[in-house]
């Protein structure tokens, strides 16, 4: 009877510790071994980029675009900026606040630490686990910079044209413009490598995560540009916001 209890003991024993592994390796931290959980998904991108705040260059936000039916986001990060930010095993998971922008047409981590590091974010599709490329925090030696420094051509009133200059940093690869409405509703996104855009005119346009043909101007409304300057690396380096209103 003694050794029957000892046996049940035992076998309960391993199956809880197997169970227990098993569940850990269901959704692991670091990053590496959950590229390797999932390595029979279908690979895909996820559109990101990191700025730091306007006026706490401790704050910095971590920016991505959720495809429509996006689940299990997270979010990965480095011990430090030194490390070979090709190598998934230096990643680990970080718990931080997320909140939406362009009411939640995209999405940011709010993440308050003065460190800088490599950062990651990862989701799923259906069929599709989508991983950004490695974002580059710099919120301490090249914090983002903030204006209102955008000229707009009204000469087509509906269509306007908006261009600018990179600011101190000159490190920008390409460029993110945003149109929105007086209610922050998104109406176009969309990236160039030139230093302007026309709405809604698509001829220098290198990527374009507008959902639905967007609506025209309509004359007598107040409407917001944002435009984000990009490196290479991912970190915004300038900021523009300007409000208009089409005359």
């Amino acid at each position: 009877m003694r050794n029957k209890i000892l046996f049940i003991v035992f076998f309960a024993s391993v199956l809880f510790s197997s169970c227990t592994k098993e569940k850990a390796s269901i959704n692991p931290d670091n990053l590496q071994e959950y590229l390797n959980l999932n390595s029979g998904l279908g690979s895909d991108e996820v559109i990101g980029c990191a700025a730091s705040d306007e006026f706490d260059a401790s704050i910095s936000y971590i920016f991505y675009y959720p495809v429509v039916g996006a689940t299990e986001i997270q979010y990965f990060e480095t011990e430090n900026s030194s490390v070979d930010e090709h190598d998934f095993s230096n990643y680990q998971r970080r718990e931080l606040p997320k909140e939406g922008v362009f009411n939640g047409y995209l999405e940011r981590y709010v993440r308050n630490d003065v460190k800088e590091v490599w950062s990651i974010v990862t989701f799923k599709t259906n069929g599709k686990l989508h991983k950004s490329n490695p974002i580059r925090l710099k919120n301490q030696t090249k914090p983002t910079e903030w204006s209102n420094q955008v000229a707009i051509d009204f000469t087509q009133n509906t269509a306007p044209k908006f261009s600018w200059l990179d600011g101190t940093i000159k490190e920008n690869a390409i460029y993110f413009q945003v149109l929105t409405n007086s209610n922050n509703d998104l109406l176009s996104g969309t990236y160039t490598y030139d230093r302007w855009f026309q709405y809604y005119v698509l001829g220098n346009v290198v990527l374009n995560v507008t959902r639905e043909n967007p609506p025209e101007l309509e004359i007598g409304n107040e409407y917001n540009f944002v435009m984000m300057g990009v490196s290479l690396d991912n970190w915004v380096n300038l900021v523009l916001v300007n409000k208009f209103t089409i005359q």
